[in-house]
């Protein structure tokens, strides 16, 4: 028997966390987007949320916006992992003041889900919450943060304030996450306030759930 939806009454269950690294590097390449990432999940776990890491450039997602492509596509796995968590992270670096490519194929297929409904009748995404991870040597992580959180509100996910953290040493090029120590302590402590606030809008959210839309 699958989960029930987020917020389905007479349901408890742990909370859970799916990260979806958006780096352009394969594994098992150094990632930097996956440090901060682990960040958050470290903060995520001391408030009881069980995070899983998904590296979306070592799977085939093809392109379109279907939930499912057909032969060789590898997003069904993805997306069941996404609607089997409370907590929804989309990490990516900057690349060219914009979202990695990999990110947006992410969001690409996600948009899916704006016609897809749980057995209560509500958009797929209600009841989850969504936040954004963003490293790179160049300016543009707010750019990025918008851009993602942006779409992911349009698919129905909540968004609660200062769900994101980042870590960059623009404008310009320079050292990346993994490679200087300048600037940890304010990523750390945005990720701390960011699982803070993603967990506790997820328990929110579970306790009084969004309903289904009036007929």
């Amino acid at each position: 028997m699958g989960r029930s939806a987020p917020g389905a009454p007479g349901t408890r269950r742990a909370v859970k966390a799916t990260v979806i690294n958006c780096t352009l590097k394969p594994s098992p390449q150094p990632s930097n987007t996956e440090a901060l990432a682990r960040v958050v999940m470290r903060h995520l776990d001391s408030h009881g949320v069980a995070g899983e890491l998904v590296r979306a450039v070592d799977l085939t997602l093809l392109p379109g916006v279907e939930s499912d492509m057909g032969a060789g596509d590898d997003w069904p796995g993805v997306r069941e992992k996404i609607l089997d968590s409370e907590i929804l992270v989309i990490a990516s670096p900057t690349w060219l003041g914009r979202p990695s490519s990999v990110a947006q194929r992410v969001l690409e297929r996600m948009d899916a889900m704006l016609s897809e409904t749980d057995d209560q009748g509500r958009p797929v995404a209600y009841n989850r919450v969504a936040g954004v991870v963003v490293t790179g040597n160049e300016d543009g992580a707010h750019h990025v943060i918008s851009e993602i959180h942006g779409a992911l509100g349009d698919i129905g996910f909540t968004a609660p304030g200062q769900a994101w953290t980042y870590w960059h040493l623009g404008p310009g090029p320079g050292p990346d996450y993994l490679d200087d120590e300048r600037g940890h302590d304010f990523a750390d402590r945005s990720a701390r306030y960011m699982a803070a606030n993603l967990a506790g809008t997820a328990k929110a959210l579970a306790a009084n759930p969004l309903g289904p839309p009036p007929s």
